[in-house]
């Protein structure tokens, strides 16, 4: 599955990550605010230039257990603001999880719904999923608000569902279909 990058709406560019978004990528994965509800701890320089490589080598999306990590840039500003997932979950029943990281200076812009209506679009529309769903800590508020920014409605929520960080989590998931995304978004 092949598309052309970047993709661009009125203020955002999606992208793959490059080596030159170390410092940007920086000054949010070293945030515990940021790492919160993630299943990572806040990153050094080191760790988060780690991560790039890792991405940059084997941002493939071609079959089930595939990834998709991409950056969300400022239009005007060339600054990674974000990071974007698609995490391909299931061949047999199309479906796919979304994920996304974002910089709390850019918070409550819209951007985050912005750059993650592009994912839904690559997921739907590119690749052809049924289904996607996206989990969170039920504490983490700013992730399950865009989820429901996203039109995604509430399908559980697990109460001590894991051990998260030295205490008992509770998740919540998230999940919007093939169609109800179409209807939503005007897509034929």
């Amino acid at each position: 599955m092949t598309f052309t990058y970047p993709i661009q709406t009125s203020r955002l560019i999606v992208r793959p990550f490059e080596a030159a978004d170390l410092d940007d990528v920086y000054a949010y994965h070293s945030r515990p605010e940021v790492t919160q509800y993630l299943y990572w701890d806040a990153r050094s320089r080191s760790e988060v230039e780690e991560v790039l490589k890792k991405r940059m080598a084997s941002n493939t999306f071609q079959q089930e257990g595939d990834n998709l990590v991409l950056a969300v840039e400022l239009n005007q500003k060339g600054t990674v603001i974000g990071d974007l997932y698609l995490m391909w979950r299931s061949q047999a029943h199309q479906q796919a999880e979304i994920g996304f990281i974002f910089n709390p200076d850019y918070k409550g812009q819209g951007y985050a719904t912005e750059a993650s209506e592009v994912l839904l679009a690559l997921g739907f529309g590119e690749f052809g999923f049924h289904r996607i769903y996206g989990r969170c800590d039920a504490r983490n508020v700013a992730s399950y608000k865009l989820m429901e920014r996203l039109g995604m409605r509430q399908e559980a929520h697990f109460i001590h569902i894991e051990l998260f960080k030295g205490e008992w989590g509770d998740e919540l998931f998230y999940a919007i279909l093939e169609d109800e995304w179409r209807e939503r978004s005007g897509a034929f």
